[in-house]
């Protein structure tokens, strides 16, 4: 019979499992895929939409400069489509031409949200509103894109966008960016303060999990992030009580600002500024994907926009302030990123264990370089991993088998002592170090490889390396391998096979120590398959490699000789012989 903490732990296991399908379900409905796909062919495929018809997507002008149809232009280079407007002075879509977003289409940055980037924006009330009525002057041969706003008290604010010219190296995404704040007046002019978005980002597909779509900052070696969901009210589960209403905005201050950035699973616009002192706040809101309608049967999906807040500046007649920044709107390839500096590569947001993470990749697309193909190079990191750990598995199966061999005496110690659990644990700790065995050996191997597992974890949710990437049935690495759907809950087979490839493994170990424990571990493949199943399948693919490595480990061992139980030999006191004694001098 289980006891109580053994029940505890599987009460745990299954309500958490439940409760994380539940939430998936009801907020990544496959359904709301096709949804999205059937808008986005409805959708006119060219960028250059007229600025009535993507209104959808646009703030609200201010009431003081009149309405007009804004002049689009589009410049290309060799990896990416422009698109500039002029009536709100900004980058109003990117368009990668290297990557595929929904219906084999090229993937789209910015596309959704309400602010362009590079636009100004003022507060009113708990939303920013774009400040519009610039006027664009282009010149495609130079690759520049220039506008300006006069204003009636002698106020000119100038933007310059320079497209990148450069080929083959991270700064092929890089635009460069220049706002400039000029007093044309005769008079000291007070500059407000302004919102300078760095652009918006939103789910690549219907199904990412919300938790990707995020707003970054950096500040003195240190990233700060938020997810879309921080705007939603708190509530705790099943009891149904708000913790806190929903936040429109969010604001916060810090010296030395270097970057802002928005990003979704494996793109990101990062906003950088060269003169980091001039700026200590940043802001940032959420937006609604005007591409998935609101329905009683399906929530809707955000995404996040946000950037610097600028200082209030005074002008003297005739000065003028220049502020220069970088913009990257790209993949989140984390060589180029590191490249560029300022540590940008902070946004893949590898976590805890970063520096596995980091290592992974790196081994992982050298291997693809050898390889030719991201599954083969992951299948034979995780074996090179597990012939690195091959002797400590070893010493884990032996551990194992001398706990197997104590069983009977355990088992003798624990009906002697079932009423006193304090004298039992004392009779079976002086066991375990009678007999020179490490009763938590068995472990060791799982111990290790957590921080690899987690490394996998955080390294394949966001490397851009994986997505579109084929093996088997699978059609892309970088998301879950669904085969099928039952009552819309998705069938994802690779995470099944390892959740069964963990049970096979664990019915070959060795069975020893405390009963307990052992049927606690019999929900390992319970607790993995629940962070796995609805993550890349690479995840899924790492860990069942593993375990059919562990497998074949654990038959060739099966059949070496048990391991005998010697007891260690008393050491000898220092000393002499009992008998003798030391002659003195005469």
């Amino acid at each position: 019979m289980f006891d109580r903490t053994t029940w505890i732990a599987i009460a745990l296991s299954i309500a958490g499992l439940i409760g994380w399908q539940w939430y998936y379900t009801n907020n990544f409905l496959p359904a709301k895929e096709a949804e999205k796909k059937d808008l986005v062919s409805q959708a006119p495929s060219s960028n250059k939409i007229p600025q009535e018809e993507h209104s959808v997507a646009s703030t609200p002008v201010s009431e003081s400069i009149p309405e007009f149809k804004a002049r689009q232009e589009t410049f290309d280079t060799s990896k990416a489509e422009y698109l500039f407007s002029d009536n709100s002075g900004g980058i109003q879509t990117i368009t990668l031409f290297l990557h595929l977003g929904e219906k084999a289409h090229s993937l789209q940055l910015n596309n959704l949200s309400p602010m362009p980037i590079g636009a100004l924006g003022e507060k009113s009330g708990d939303l920013v509103k774009t400040l519009n009525g610039f006027v664009m002057n282009a010149d495609k041969a130079a690759g520049k894109v220039s506008f300006q706003r006069n204003e009636s008290n002698g106020l000119i604010i100038k933007k310059n966008f320079v497209l990148p010219q450069t080929s083959g190296s991270p700064a092929e995404y890089t635009v460069g960016f220049d706002l400039t704040f000029e007093n044309s007046g005769t008079t000291d002019l007070e500059v407000p303060s302004y919102f300078l978005s760095c652009g918006g980002a939103s789910p690549v597909h219907a199904t990412d999990a919300s938790t990707y779509t995020r707003f970054d900052w950096f500040s003195k070696g240190k990233m700060t992030t938020i997810d879309v969901n921080w705007f939603s009210s708190g509530m705790i589960p099943i009891v149904g009580i708000e913790t806190h209403p929903a936040r429109p905005l969010y604001q916060m201050k810090n010296p030395d600002i270097t970057w802002t950035a928005v990003t979704s699973q494996y793109f990101c616009t990062i906003l950088t500024a060269e003169q980091k002192e001039q700026h200590s706040s940043v802001w940032s809101s959420r937006f609604e994907d005007p591409l998935i309608p609101k329905t009683a049967n399906s929530k809707t999906i955000y995404g996040i926009e946000g950037g610097f807040i600028l200082e209030p500046l005074h002008l003297a007649p005739g000065a003028s302030i220049t502020e220069h920044y970088t913009i990257f709107a790209g993949p989140k390839d984390f060589g180029a990123l590191e490249k560029l500096g300022d540590q940008q590569q902070s946004v893949m947001n590898f976590g805890t264990f970063h520096l596995v993470s980091e290592f992974l990749l790196w081994a992982m697309n050298h291997l693809k370089q050898i390889l030719g193909n991201y599954a083969a190079a992951i299948i034979v990191l995780t074996l090179l991993i597990k012939l690195i750990l091959w002797p400590i598995q070893n010493k884990a199966t032996s551990s194992m088998k001398q706990m197997q061999l104590l069983s009977p005496r355990m088992t003798e110690l624990r009906s002697k002592y079932k009423d006193n659990p304090t004298k039992m644990n004392e009779e079976l700790m002086k066991l375990y170090k009678q007999y020179g065995v490490n009763p938590f050996g068995g472990c060791l191997p799982m111990l290790v490889q957590i921080p690899i597992f987690f490394g996998f974890y955080s390294m394949l949710g966001t490397a851009i390396e994986l997505r579109n990437s084929h093996f088997l049935w699978i059609h892309d690495l970088s998301q879950p391998d669904t085969i099928a759907h039952f009552l819309n809950y998705p069938i994802n087979l690779l995470p099944i096979i390892m959740a069964g490839t963990m049970l096979w493994q664990m019915s070959l170990s060795p069975k020893g120590g405390d009963p307990a424990q052992q049927r606690v571990m019999y929900f390992m493949p319970l607790i993995f398959l629940f962070f796995c199943y609805n993550f890349a399948s690479a995840l899924a693919l790492y860990w069942t490699t593993q375990n059919l490595f562990s497998i074949g480990q654990l038959y060739l061992t099966r059949n070496a000789p048990l391991p005998q139980l010697i007891e260690p030999a008393p050491k000898r006191k220092r000393g002499f012989p009992k008998g003798k004694s030391k002659k003195t001098k005469s």
